[in-house]
């Protein structure tokens, strides 16, 4: 069976010394979350997710979810008792407001455990992650009225959600869309329509589920700007709470799927359905993009999940494995092989992907002090920094780390050779289950797209050149320091080539769009590597200087982050030089072809 170890002391590390996790005590939330509370809450989600969640990814992905005859769902064999069990825990409210039964703890709180939890069992982790963003929907665009009839039993579990935007004809362009909202004039409407891909559509592990759905209202204008939300419930609550009848929406097939096979992945079918709008009409967008925003970093921790436990059972197999001897020499003479691991072409694929991974861990937890300091801090000026650079970045993060965290399990797939593509290892399914992060809550050429087209040009340039301006501050306060100087001159040259990209887009897209669709793929993948990179960078300061000051017994952790650090400055960062070098090629040869020609 397949192993993982929760990378605790790496959170911890970039947390505290790296973050400065204390210097945001006045926010709040964060003062009932002191660096030890910190560490035991870590502690634990670690234990849930090694004992309770992994032992059951390979049930789920074997056994998947079976639809019955009535139209309900029953989920592999163990979830439900493991989903009661991270209920009572109160993890699915660790950051969620106190006054629905939340805790309020830090969202970066939230991001450290559910990468634990995502590693040890995707599927399972989909059920309650739906369930929060739904949660942030709500309470961001709806009423006091909902907020209170709704909140509080989502945030404890009870009751669970979902998203339903994607119908068989429309994906991406939502403006398509053909659900229709009937006002029954009573202040409720009739949804009717057909959803599909919608994850923990149905299930047995809670006593609701409630939908969040996109439709049209009679009337309502074309295209996206007539699109509404609405509020439709598995099963009709009172006002007192209590459930009802069941609604006309129900599960009409399963779908059959490449990975995530422990998620139930439904087709919904809206019959006459009893929904209550939620926000105003015609304004259904906006407040999903609440929830979608919220999706977009999940479904990025979810390709770093997948890379970090692909990482570790690949360096299991490649300590365990004997095959060949060592160019420079056996290793082990005492065997008649040596392990792989003793290979530079082997070495070559297992620090990439730590390089990547550990890095990709740091970005993740930055972005969300991001969001802890655009949802809770009172100085307004705060508020909008961290905002702009939440926005800017929540492409780069969905984006960059799926993409690589399926490259990543395909690299740690091969590390087990013809072992790697049978079941019974286990590597297979991270593969299979990785591939989806790049395509649902925005496929990725979409989160190009978003990053050049919108984003860099919002309000002025004024997230992307704040950006720039604090890695290029950092390279300059941090110039004359030796023992950094690898990784300023290597991050300096990489934001060069951002920079010099960035200014290439503005002077040759503007005239010719086709040439920011043709570099926005490289275009978001040079922005990965620099925000990769300025992360090791500032890991690379934190080691020296808790080196410097005595290590308190982690030098080894640190010389080992420090040698990581080097491998990617060295050996990732210059692919700063090869997408810049695509992006200004234009969009003139791809756009020659005859379509004709394909």
């Amino acid at each position: 069976m397949p192993v993982f170890k929760a990378p605790v002391d790496d959170t911890l590390f970039i947390l505290n010394d790296v973050l400065g996790y204390e210097r945001y005590m006045n926010l709040p939330g964060f003062a009932d979350a002191s660096p030890d509370i910190v560490e035991a809450i870590l502690q634990e989600g670690a234990r849930l997710s090694e004992e309770v969640m992994l032992p059951l990814n390979q049930v789920g992905d074997t056994e998947g979810c079976t639809r019955h005859d009535d139209g309900t769902v029953t989920t592999p064999k163990g979830f439900k008792e493991a989903y009661k069990q991270y209920c009572e825990g109160g993890w699915l409210g660790l950051a969620a407001p106190a006054e629905f039964g939340g805790q309020g703890l830090p969202y970066a709180l939230h991001v450290a455990v559910g990468e634990y939890m995502s590693s040890a069992n995707l599927s399972f982790m989909m059920y309650p992650g739906l369930t929060q963003g739904a949660i942030a929907a709500i309470h961001e665009h709806g009423s006091d009225e909902q907020k209170a009839k709704y909140l509080p039993k989502m945030v404890e579990g009870i009751w669970t959600g979902t998203m339903n935007l994607t119908e068989p004809h429309c994906g991406t362009d939502l403006g398509l869309l053909r659900t229709k909202a009937v006002p029954q004039g009573d202040g409720s409407y009739k949804i009717s329509g057909q959803k599909i891909f919608i994850s923990a559509g149905e299930h047995d592990m809670s006593d609701n589920i409630i939908h969040l759905v996109l439709a049209r209202i009679e009337g309502a204008p074309e295209g996206v700007k007539g699109i509404s939300l609405f509020i439709v419930p598995k099963f009709m609550v009172g006002d007192d709470g209590s459930l009802g009848d069941r609604n006309p929406v129900s599960c009409g097939s399963l779908e059959e799927k490449m990975g995530i096979h422990g998620n139930a992945t439904c087709v919904m079918n809206y019959d006459e359905a009893t929904g209550y709008l939620i926000g105003a009409e015609n304004a259904g967008l906006k407040a999903m993009f609440v929830m979608m925003n919220e999706a977009r970093l999940g479904v990025g921790l979810q390709g770093q999940a997948m890379g970090e436990i692909a990482y570790q059972n690949a360096v299991v197999y490649a300590r365990e494995r004997l095959q060949g001897r060592s160019l420079s020499g056996p290793k082990a003479p005492e065997k008649k092989a040596d392990p792989i691991i003793v290979h530079p072409d082997v070495r070559r694929t297992l620090m990439t992907i730590r390089a990547f991974n550990e890095a990709g861990r740091a970005f993740m937890l930055w972005t969300a002090l991001k969001s802890d300091i655009a949802h809770r801090s009172e100085v307004e000026s705060e508020k909008q920094e961290a905002d702009d650079l939440l926005t800017l970045v929540t492409p780069v993060v969905k984006g960059v780390l799926t993409d690589k965290g399926f490259d990543h399990a395909v690299m740690a797939q091969q590390m087990f050779g013809g072992h790697g593509y049978i079941e019974e290892w286990g590597m297979s399914q991270y593969v299979r289950d990785a591939r989806i992060a790049m395509i649902y809550e925005g496929a990725n050429g979409i989160q190009a797209l978003d990053l050049v087209g919108r984003k860099l040009g919002q309000n002025g340039g004024r997230a992307v050149m704040a950006f720039f301006k604090e890695i290029g501050d950092f390279c300059e306060e941090n110039r004359g320091n030796e023992e950094l100087a690898l990784y300023t001159k290597g991050l300096k040259k990489g934001l060069n080539d951002l920079q010099a990209s960035t200014m290439w887009l503005m002077q040759n897209a503007m005239a010719k769009p086709d040439n920011a669709g043709a570099a926005s793929t490289d275009y978001m993948h040079l922005f990965g590597l620099v925000s990769l990179g300025y992360m090791w960078a500032l890991m690379a300061k934190a080691a020296v200087e808790k080196r410097a000051a005595g290590a308190n017994g982690k030098d080894e952790f640190l010389a080992t982050k420090l040698l990581v650090g080097k491998f990617y400055m060295e050996r990732i960062m210059p692919e700063t030089v090869l997408r810049k070098a695509r992006i200004e090629t234009g969009a003139d040869t791809m756009m020659e072809l005859a379509e004709a020609a394909f």
